[in-house]
């Protein structure tokens, strides 16, 4: 059996201090990570919170914003501190989840393209199975630097799905891997 873990990076007030900062689809990203915690907790998936944090600004420890945003439910099984893309370059993820006997990721969190991405590539290149549940992962838009294009939020989604279905990870709603969760429970039973 796949024993999975869900990783929720990145949700931290770090964010609501930056300019391109856009609460338009909080609320509908705040159901959806509520909701796949809650099936996570639920259905016994370890719950994991990665946060970033660099430098000077929000993201620094000392500018007291590398908090989890206040809607976040509190004690998960474990939290991680990154300072790169990813969360398994710098941090005991990696370990935290072998002795653990976990080869399946649930990724979610904030930036879709960024964060969210670089973490599933890593774990893919690792060898871990990965869900990408893009609903259940906000960005903002972007301004090409040399069109001028300017890339909507969903623009970045779709792009980001387009590139890791099939390569990196399976594409999945909130619905659809918590069902897929269940399926595996309920093949275990049957062996």
């Amino acid at each position: 059996m796949s024993a999975s873990a869900l990783i929720v990076i990145d949700v931290q007030q770090s964010f609501l201090h930056r300019p391109y900062w856009d609460q338009a689809e909080l609320p509908a990203f705040r159901q959806a990570v509520l909701a796949l915690i809650a099936g996570a907790r639920a259905r016994g998936v370890p719950v994991i919170y990665v946060l970033h944090e660099d430098g000077d600004g929000p993201f620094a420890a000392a500018s007291g914003h590398v908090q989890p945003m206040d809607w976040l439910p509190l004690a998960p099984d474990v939290t991680f501190t990154k300072h790169v893309h990813n969360a398994f370059t710098d941090t005991g993820l990696q370990a935290w989840l072998a002795a653990r006997g976990i080869n399946r990721l649930i990724i979610s969190g904030i930036r879709t393209e960024q964060c969210c991405e670089t973490t599933t590539r890593v774990g893919s290149d690792l060898g871990f199975a990965v869900d990408y549940v893009t609903e259940a992962t906000l960005t903002f838009a972007m301004t090409h630097p040399r069109s001028g294009r300017v890339f909507s939020a969903d623009d970045i989604r779709q792009r980001t799905e387009l590139v890791l279905a099939g390569r990196f990870a399976d594409i999945h709603t909130v619905a659809s891997v918590l069902a897929r969760l269940d399926a595996a429970a309920a093949n275990q039973a049957t062996l």
